[in-house]
C-alpha cells in the first residue's frame, strides 16, 4: 500500500518543488495551489488540470519528466467554483498573474472538460495554444447525474467520496495500477467537503464543448483501451468533436495512466509539445532543442503552410 507515496520519486518531487498557493479573485478563500517547475523565461508553458479526485501532486511524473528534459511544467489544483463561467474567470485571472499570454492545457477527466470550456470561453482572445486530453468527455450529460447537480452542495463529504470511488476501477488490476488507486484514493481524502461538492457540480451541471469555438485548437486525445469511467459512446464523441485531433491509445491504464502507464503517457505529451519547437508557443528552454529538429520543423511547418494555401 501507498507505493507511489513512499517513493523515491515522489519524494524527490515533493522535496525540490515548492507548492505555492495564489488568489486571484476577491474571495480570500478562493486559492489556487500549484507546482511551477522549469524555466521561467518560458512564456508558453503546459499547464496540467487534474480529475474529480486529484489534486496538483497526481501529475508528478509528468512534471519531473518534462523539466528534465527542459519544458516548463505548472501542475495546479483549483479552488471552489460552482459555475463554469466562474472557473474560467478565474482561470484567465490566474494566467493574467502568472504573466501568461498563452498556454497548452493538459487534463485528465473533469480537468480536459474544463480545459476544452476554457479554451471556448476565451476563443474570442485565445489563451490556449493546444489541448492534450487524457480520458475526457465533452458533454455532462454523458454521466446522466444533471438532475442532482444542483444538490451535490448539501450532501456530506463521506457520502461525495462515496460517489467518486463508485468511478474507480474494482476487480483484479496488475500492481502499478493498484498503486495508481491507491495514490488517488489518499488525493480523494485529502479534499474537503466543498472541494469535492464543487467539482461535482462542474462536472455534471448541463453543459458541453461547442467545437466551432475551437476549430483552430491543436488537439491530442489520450485514452486507454481497457476499463475506465468514461463508456465507449462518450470516447466515440470526442472522436467526432476532434476529427483532426491526434489520437493516443493505452492497450491498458485505467482511470489514471499518467500514474501507472507515466513513461508512455509522457511520451505522448513530448510528441504533442514537439511541434511547437521553435516557435513562440515552444514550452522548451530552446537551448534543449537541436539545430536539427528546429531544421525539420521550420521545414514541416512550411510544408503545412503550403498544404493549407493550396486547399
Amino acid at each position: 500500500m501507498e507505493e507511489i507515496k513512499v517513493s523515491p520519486d515522489y519524494n524527490w518531487f515533493r522535496s525540490t518543488v515548492p507548492l505555492k498557493r495564489i488568489i486571484v479573485d476577491d474571495d480570500d478563500s478562493k486559492v489556487w495551489s500549484l507546482y511551477d517547475a522549469g524555466p521561467k523565461s518560458i512564456r508558453c508553458p503546459i499547464i496540467f488540470l487534474p480529475p474529480v479526485s486529484g489534486t496538483a501532486e497526481v501529475f508528478f511524473q509528468q512534471v519531473l519528466a518534462l523539466t528534465g528534459w527542459g519544458y516548463r511544467v505548472i501542475s495546479l489544483q483549483y479552488p471552489v467554483y460552482w459555475d463554469l463561467l466562474e472557473f474560467c474567470d478565474g482561470f484567465r485571472k490566474l494566467l493574467d498573474h502568472l504573466q501568461l499570454d498563452k498556454v497548452h492545457l493538459c487534463g485528465a477527466s473533469l480537468g480536459g472538460f474544463l480545459a476544452q470550456k476554457f479554451a471556448e470561453c476565451t476563443y474570442k482572445s485565445p489563451r490556449v495554444h493546444s489541448l492534450i486530453l487524457c480520458n475526457s468527455f465533452s458533454d455532462t450529460s454523458i454521466f446522466n447525474q444533471t438532475w442532482a447537480a444542483n444538490s451535490f452542495w448539501l450532501m456530506p463529504a463521506f457520502m461525495l467520496k462515496k460517489i467518486v470511488l463508485g468511478n474507480f476501477a474494482k476487480g483484479p488490476v496488475d500492481p502499478k495500477m493498484a498503486d495508481a488507486i491507491d495514490f488517488m484514493v489518499d488525493r480523494l481524502e485529502s479534499l474537503n467537503q466543498s472541494d469535492l461538492a464543487s467539482r461535482l457540480t462542474l462536472n455534471c451541471q448541463n453543459s458541453y464543448v461547442e467545437p466551432h469555438k475551437i476549430k483552430d485548437v491543436v488537439v491530442t486525445i489520450i485514452d486507454v483501451f481497457d476499463h475506465s469511467a468514461l463508456s465507449l459512446e462518450a470516447k466515440e464523441e470526442m472522436y467526432k468533436l476532434y476529427p483532426n485531433a491526434r489520437r493516443a491509445h493505452l492497450k491498458t491504464g485505467g482511470n489514471f495512466p499518467y500514474l501507472c502507464r507515466s513513461a508512455e503517457v509522457n511520451l505522448y505529451i513530448q510528441i504533442h509539445l514537439r511541434q511547437f519547437h521553435g516557435t513562440r508557443y515552444a514550452a522548451i528552454n530552446p537551448s534543449m532543442v537541436s539545430a536539427e529538429e528546429l531544421e525539420v520543423q521550420k521545414t514541416q511547418l512550411t510544408e503545412d503552410r503550403d498544404l493549407a494555401d493550396s486547399q
